[in-house]
């Protein structure tokens, strides 16, 4: 018999996809730091879910017929995603794939149209496995990773950015989008970063056409600009704004160089917070500034540990409070670049 544990029922809908009368009745009188620790280190959890689909006691994926191919058609992906969603034993890691998934917006229809249906489906498929297999790990390194995922690199134009014309998409979300937002940074800072990314680009492995074949990142030095770039902020722990000159062959340090320093900055680890809390907690409103600079010092204290921050999100008196237990709109898993299926995600 289903037993009530508010508090319970609102972490899984809130870190999970909602609960089933599986769940209510095996943490009914588990305490709610237990089953926040349950859904953190999801890593205990088997992931065994893909082994399920296909079975005839969960619902079919497709409707089509034939055979399932999410590693090659978008729309099996897609069904594949929502199947994870919902059966799921690490449904936190499936709920901060799609944190990432919106953060670090890329759309299908782009991507597809430069490498074409194929290749576009891998590259957005290793890419929600990127935000899968970096969902609490460190801010730092999912951000380095999506610099070189080639899905993003196509997505904000990373290969055509060369050491003649820098081309400055990414190097404005860098800033604007993924870390600390705008007002502070300049348009010379968007044109520094512009030329600190220059090489960033995509080769073919396999060959054209092949089954087999994909658009891998590469890092193109005779395309890189090799002289020093000046920011407006600090890149390095000492102060200094200036990345230096570099070899061609040693550029690609000057973008790990820039991403330390946005992923340090002080405004990165604030903006998040609230992020996470417009994401966990409510949309009614902005985040208390007590929240946020709680939320933020776990961030910097861990070394852009997830996993810290999303704990201390939902062990937080804000996120526990009964007043946040509906202060969140529902909203479906539509019109996500990735995926046009729905599935609501519970407020």
């Amino acid at each position: 018999m289903v037993r009530e544990n508010w508090h319970v029922e609102h972490l899984l809908r809130r870190a999970a996809f909602g609960p089933n009368a599986a769940d209510l009745n095996r943490f009914a009188e588990t305490p709610v730091a237990a089953v926040v620790d349950h859904l953190v280190d999801y890593q205990r959890q088997p992931d065994d879910v893909d082994a399920r689909i296909g079975r005839s006691e969960y619902v079919s994926v497709t409707t089509r017929g034939g055979a399932f191919a999410p590693d090659t058609s978008i729309e099996d992906a897609r069904q594949r995603w929502l199947f994870r969603m919902i059966h799921s034993e690490r449904p936190l890691q499936e709920k901060m794939a799609l944190f990432w998934h919106n953060h670090f917006a890329t759309a299908y229809t782009k991507v597809a149209g430069f490498a074409g249906g194929l290749q576009g489906t891998k590259m957005m498929v290793g890419q929600n496995e990127l935000f899968r297999q970096h969902a609490l790990g460190s801010v730092r390194n999912l951000l380095v990773e999506v610099a070189r995922d080639p899905a993003m690199v196509v997505w904000l134009d990373g290969r055509t950015n060369v050491r003649a014309r820098p081309q400055e998409n990414f190097a404005r979300e860098v800033m604007e989008l993924f870390t600390w937002g705008v007002g502070h940074y300049t348009e010379q800072d968007v044109y520094a970063a512009a030329r600190v990314f220059t090489g960033w680009n995509l080769q073919r492995t396999g060959e054209r056409g092949a089954p087999d074949s994909y658009y891998a990142f590469a890092y193109l030095d005779r395309q890189h600009d090799t002289d020093a770039k000046d920011f407006s902020f600090p890149i390095y722990r000492d102060g200094s704004r200036r990345i230096p000159a570099r070899s061609a062959s040693a550029g690609q340090q000057d973008g790990v160089d820039l991403i330390d320093a946005v992923c340090r900055h002080p405004e990165t680890g604030p903006r998040l917070a609230r992020k996470l809390y417009a994401f966990f907690v409510s949309d009614e409103g902005d985040a208390p500034e007590r929240f946020v600079a709680d939320v933020a010092a776990t961030y910097y204290r861990s070394g852009y540990d997830m996993k810290a921050v999303v704990r201390r999100v939902l062990l937080s008196p804000e996120f526990r409070d009964p007043a946040s237990h509906h202060a969140r709109y529902s909203w479906p898993v539509i019109g996500i670049p990735l995926f046009s299926s729905s599935i609501s995600t519970s407020g």
